[in-house]
């Protein structure tokens, strides 16, 4: 088997010159990819310029095509999102819409272009709303075609309220996140493993 890929896309509203709490708990998941021998490369999606909707932007500054190329490539995909006012962030809202606007697409066996490729999902926040926003994200990459895991999350949120978020509050030092980081990037990694050797069989999901 070749090696496996895997994609991060950190929904933060923060480009990459600013410290992202989201980016913080992403390294729970990279750090087990490296240790898989997973290629992984998280991608800042603020530093993109994006077109809305399903739309096909191409030739107009929109540079979703280069953020799709590799996710095409991956076998693992997560979206990662801060919570804002109890939801997902604006830009993971945005990334689940410009992925559907390749839901029609198919593989060489005229499947779903995101069959066999595994999806997960980490959020963080200084209040309430990460189950929420977990499911949602979860729920839209199942209903695009990805697999879903056991345990296919990670989350850290603190206090109801302003606060710290999880760099400052000491995410990290959290049994439950923990756990939850190495189930979650464990059973992706295993899951891609199996589905890389084993893909879904044609019958009844080809067009």
């Amino acid at each position: 088997m070749s090696q496996l890929k895997a994609v991060i896309l950190n929904c933060s509203l923060k480009t990459s010159d600013e410290e992202s709490n989201t980016d913080a708990l992403i390294e729970k998941f990279t750090s087990t990819f490296d240790k898989k021998n997973v290629e992984s490369e998280v991608i800042r999606v603020a530093d993109y310029s994006l077109g809305y909707g399903i739309t096909d932007y191409t030739g107009a500054g929109d540079e979703w095509p280069t953020i799709l190329a590799k996710v095409k490539q991956a076998n693992i995909v997560i979206l990662a999102s801060p919570v804002w006012l109890g939801e997902k962030s604006s830009i993971s809202k945005l990334v689940l819409e410009r992925l559907n606007g390749s839901s029609d697409e198919t593989n060489q066996k005229g499947q779903p272009i995101f069959y066999n490729k595994v999806g997960g999902a980490v959020v963080t926040g200084n209040e309430d709303g990460a189950k929420k926003s977990a499911g949602e994200l979860i729920f839209g990459l199942a209903q695009l075609g990805f697999i879903i895991p056991p345990n296919p999350l990670a989350y850290w949120v603190g206090d109801a309220g302003p606060g710290p978020s999880y760099i400052e509050a000491e995410g990290y030092k959290s049994e439950f996140t923990r756990e939850n980081a190495t189930m979650a990037s464990h059973n992706l990694v295993h899951l891609a493993e199996m589905f890389q050797a084993h893909p879904i069989p044609t019958e009844g999901n080809a067009s």
